[in-house]
């Protein structure tokens, strides 16, 4: 079983322009428990009253579920989000410093030996606390592989329950992020004793690509984000994570916890709260993921959905009235026949033609074709 990290409120939060009250994200979350996710990162308690506030309600008012909150590898910052998850049924305190020589020597001012006393401390502190402690290695993408199997060991004796590979600034490709997976794997003593989890950003589109690069190198946990939000470019879409394991279990045979058929909501709700719309051709959750207007396509679906669709519309949560034919100019016959029928529009088998170059004409002129238009059709101008 692979568990689902859903990260929505601490790193969908992050997105530029977005503020989720507090009342937001226990809503959200009420919602991603019943979508199946294994683990909520609530948010960064240190970060703000606002982000403590959110992660001590959600971990109040959820169950069945896994409450993390995040905290860098600092006293101040751990004892604070054990202070928010303190009511929580199954806290997870989330620890992390950055690994990479980039981080190292520009951001945190470290040396390497600096940055495993600390992550080491971190986690020990966070394990007098709550006896699930995740740790991550900031920047693992573009560390030491070796650099990164000490750390991880030194953390894994300290308690850790999950480490974490991370490419935060989407940088790697997917053959890269699985041999990195694996060289962690290979060269960390007691990894055995530990879930390893990936989380992925989306800088050059990446993302689920690295992730299930990750999945397929021995990943048991996947960190996501409800329609990959996230900074800058975001995280790995959860729906699409979710999806190509579902629809493609020959590649992935792995199972999760989570119910498909409740995607499409969760998708809608967190769209609406965070003010951030879903692209129209999003894949899974897009307006237009489950619409057609070419002609050779509609009549394929028409004829059997299989033809043009991988996917069941009603596996994802979209209802009947939803997975619609769109009428356009590259609509065929089979689609005006089909959506004559279904409407109750009646036009006589030998006006049929004339009907359908008349409708051709008029999406020259026209975005939208309504009802209305193609009742309007049956009658010739003038």
């Amino acid at each position: 079983m692979i568990d689902i990290f859903d990260t929505t409120l601490r790193d969908g939060e992050q997105s530029a322009g977005v503020h989720l009250t507090v009342e937001d994200k226990v809503q959200i979350a009420k919602q991603l428990e019943k979508l199946g996710v294994n683990i909520i990162e609530a948010g960064f308690p240190y970060a703000s009253p606002t982000d403590f506030q959110g992660v001590h309600q959600v971990a109040k008012e959820a169950r069945g579920v896994t409450v993390c909150g995040l905290a860098r590898a600092r006293e101040k910052d751990i004892l604070s989000a054990w202070e928010a998850l303190r009511s929580a049924e199954n806290p997870r305190i989330h620890t992390f410093i950055g690994t990479s020589e980039i981080h190292m020597r520009y951001k945190l001012k470290a040396t390497p030996e600096q940055i495993i006393e600390r992550a080491v401390n971190a986690v020990r502190l966070a394990k007098s606390k709550v006896s699930d402690v995740e740790f991550s290695a900031e920047d693992s993408s573009r560390s030491d592989p070796d650099f990164l199997a000490q750390v991880y060991a030194a953390v894994i004796q300290a308690g850790a329950t999950v480490i974490t590979v991370s490419d935060v600034v989407g940088y790697i490709t997917p053959e890269e992020f699985a041999a990195l997976v694996r060289k962690v794997k290979e060269r960390t003593a007691g990894i055995e004793k530990v879930k390893i989890s990936v989380h992925c950003h989306d800088d050059l589109g990446l993302a689920v690509a690295n992730t299930l690069a990750g999945l397929t190198a021995g990943a048991e946990q996947l960190e996501c984000t409800v329609n990959g939000v996230g900074d800058r470019a975001g995280n790995a879409a959860l729906e699409e994570l979710a999806m190509i394991m579902h629809t493609r279990r020959d590649v992935y045979p792995v199972e999760t916890s989570i119910v498909t058929t409740e995607l499409l909501k969760t998708s809608r709700l967190v769209s609406r709260l965070t003010g951030m719309p879903v692209q129209y051709h999003k894949a899974i959750v897009g307006r237009n993921a489950f619409a057609h207007e070419a002609g050779v396509h509609q009549d394929g679906i028409l004829k059997e959905p299989l033809t043009y669709q991988i996917m069941t519309p009603a596996d994802i949560g979209w209802e009947e009235e939803e997975q619609h034919l769109v009428l356009g100019r590259h609509s065929g016959r089979h689609a005006i026949r089909d959506y004559l029928a279904q409407e109750g529009v009646t036009v006589a088998e030998a006006d049929f033609e004339a009907y359908f170059t008349r409708f051709k004409q008029i999406t020259g002129a026209k975005q939208e074709i309504t009802k209305e238009d193609m009742i309007a059709l049956r009658q010739p101008e003038g």
